[in-house]
């Protein structure tokens, strides 16, 4: 079963990973385009071609700074030759390399950077190079708009902190149990919610019952964007000691006009 951040390509289930900030792919998996039974054999016989193991050897001295050159120049000399054999670990262990992984476990395999893990597939098949390249953009894409997302509720949340500060020191008085404190953050965590979203947290909830999470955790990037803006501003209107429901009205004018510019989308009804 391929799992998140597997890539698909004409059937073929090929595992990613990151490590010291480098994307790779599974070479093995790769390997099993070309032959299921013996994805090694096919390693083996692509690392001992002199083409390859100059690629390699080029690709380590732009990257590795603990890359040893004295042992590739001795590969690099004997390949193409009959006897000639290299391993993914032997070439590892000589020479230092990083370009290159040896995964143990279940799981594990022969990993590639990605330059490497390409150049490797258009020695199987160019077409079969040019879908993995093509799925492997869109991964990524899809990652950098989740991390976008992530981003965003995170300042959501830093942002909340200094809303949360402004209604202790402004709207909650000093003889006050805990439970009473809560009712008063939870309105006016849905002053914001009915300017933003129309409804209170509460009728998300039974609108949704089958979600889980709270109507912040299924917003878009843009109006986390607008929200982050306006616990701020309800923040310093909460200073000011403006009224809540002078607070709704102007907090909804305010998620018009954003959203308007962020999105272009005049579909939202002022609250009256």
């Amino acid at each position: 079963m391929a799992k998140k951040n597997d890539i698909i390509v004409e059937d073929v289930v090929i595992k990613t990973m990151a490590k010291n900030g480098i994307d790779y792919l599974c070479i093995t998996d790769i390997a099993k385009k070309k032959n299921a039974d013996d994805p090694n054999g096919v390693i083996s016989n692509w690392m001992r071609n002199r083409n390859t193991v100059e690629f390699l050897g080029i690709w380590e001295t732009l990257h590795n700074p603990n890359f040893n050159p004295l042992e590739f120049e001795g590969f690099r000399k004997e390949a193409g030759l009959n006897a000639f054999t290299l391993s993914p670990s032997r070439w590892i262990e000589a020479t230092n390399a990083i370009g290159i992984i040896s995964q143990p476990g279940r799981y594990g395999g022969t990993y590639a950077q990605t330059d490497i893990a390409f150049e490797f597939t258009s020695w199987i098949s160019v077409e079969f190079r040019l879908y993995l390249v093509m799925e492997f953009q869109r991964l990524k894409a899809k990652e950098q708009e989740l991390l976008g997302w992530t981003a965003k509720r995170e300042l959501s949340k830093i942002n909340y902190h200094i809303h949360t500060d402004a209604i202790k020191s402004h709207l909650i008085p000093e003889e006050i149990t805990p439970a009473q404190a809560s009712i008063i953050y939870a309105e006016e965590a849905d002053v914001l919610n009915m300017a933003m979203f129309g409804k209170t947290a509460k009728q998300w909830r039974e609108a949704n019952p089958d979600l889980k999470g709270n109507i912040r955790d299924y917003a878009t990037i843009n109006e986390l964007i607008c929200l982050s803006n306006m616990e701020n501003i309800n923040a310093v209107l909460i200073n000011d000691g403006v009224p809540q429901g002078e607070r709704l009205i102007k907090l909804n004018q305010i998620a018009i006009q954003q959203m308007r510019i962020l999105e272009g989308n005049s579909g939202r009804d002022i609250l009256k």
